[in-house]
């Protein structure tokens, strides 16, 4: 089975996207909401009733660098393992001067003033900005940059997302004792396939669109616009062998609606087909850096590199509008897969 929860801290916004691999082929179902995320785990391995899960999640699955050696973290996954649900860690600060290493979390609400980023380094013991970065997150030559992951407020956060998933949906299928192998810390992604697991990866739908040759829509929170991608979407599950069913190829072609979860719908089927190519053997995309595989993490599959260190300002920074990728050229291949 694979699988991908599209994540926010308003859990009207959760959305899955499943698939079945059956015979060589996949066979997906409509985005459901996800529901219970204490249950989340459990629920997806017992329908597969014994294979692997491949399961994406868009939220971040790693720390800062910078961070994670200041309080000596070498290890994400056992640093999340070793989480308790009621650590100060999971309540961002109110103001900077509650900020420290053991509550990097901030703002809890709105914050007046310029340069509050900066600050936020500064409250971390961290040399700017750029350090409250993963290289992950950094801009690409197809998107902007990704936010900062202890940064809480704005249209383009986090951080929030990350603590409520890491509370509620990851700390109680680790108390579950459910099977959970962390992507890339734990292996390679179909390494970790194992039958009863569930592979948890870190996807990210913007990342998805260039992996799956898919124009960047003019913007996803338009029922139209997701509606235009309809015809491309249909022949990237043609060349991943995968086929909707009824209700979702509705969806697709409706642009899943013009109610304001359609976006979140959209980038639930995206990260699922990300998920697939990489199952089908496109490389995971797992990085050399030893840092990287240990305590900051990678988004599955990524073709797209970071092309610049993160700004050492909190100041927005100009950069030029994402080009668009390429349309997969021909069925059965997609940009980045193997052979």
């Amino acid at each position: 089975m694979a699988a991908h929860a599209d994540w926010s801290v308003d859990p009207r916004k959760r959305w899955i996207t499943t698939a079945r691999g059956i015979d060589g082929s996949w066979h997906l179902a409509a985005p459901e909401p996800v529901a219970e995320p204490q249950t989340l785990i459990a629920r997806l391995r017992a329908a597969a009733n014994g294979a692997p899960v491949a399961l994406g999640v868009d939220f971040p699955l790693g720390l800062p660098r910078a961070y994670a050696a200041k309080i000596g973290i070498t290890s994400f996954p056992d640093w999340l393992r070793g989480l308790h649900p009621d650590l100060p860690l999971f309540e961002p600060c109110r103001t900077i001067d509650d900020v420290s290493l053991d509550r990097p979390f901030y703002p809890r609400s709105s914050v007046a003033g310029a340069g509050q980023m900066a600050r936020l380094a500064t409250a971390l013991g961290l040399a700017d900005t750029s350090a409250l970065h993963r290289a992950v997150d950094l801009r690409t030559a197809n998107r902007p940059a990704g936010a900062a992951l202890f940064w809480t407020m704005g249209a383009n956060q986090c951080g929030k997302a990350a603590l409520a998933a890491w509370r509620d949906c990851l700390l109680p299928a680790f108390v579950q004792k459910q099977p959970v192998a962390i992507w890339p810390y734990e292996g390679s992604f179909n390494a970790l396939l194992a039958p009863g697991t569930v592979a948890l990866a870190e996807t990210y739908p913007a990342e998805a669109l260039v992996q799956l040759g898919l124009q960047r829509p003019r913007s996803k929170r338009r029922q139209s616009d997701r509606a235009s991608l309809s015809g491309p979407i249909m022949a990237v599950m043609h060349a991943l062998d995968a086929t909707p069913e009824p209700a979702l190829a509705a969806g697709i072609t409706q642009g899943f609606g013009a109610t304001p979860d359609g976006e979140d719908r959209f980038d639930s089927l995206l990260g699922v087909l990300s998920v697939i190519r990489v199952i089908r053997g496109a490389p995971d995309g797992m990085p050399p850096d030893p840092v990287i595989r240990a305590v900051e993490g990678w988004v599955l599959g990524q073709v797209d590199p970071p092309l610049i260190r993160a700004p050492a300002s909190d100041r927005p920074q100009p950069h030029r509008p994402p080009h668009r990728a390429p349309r997969p050229r021909r069925a059965g291949r997609l940009p980045g897969d193997s052979g």
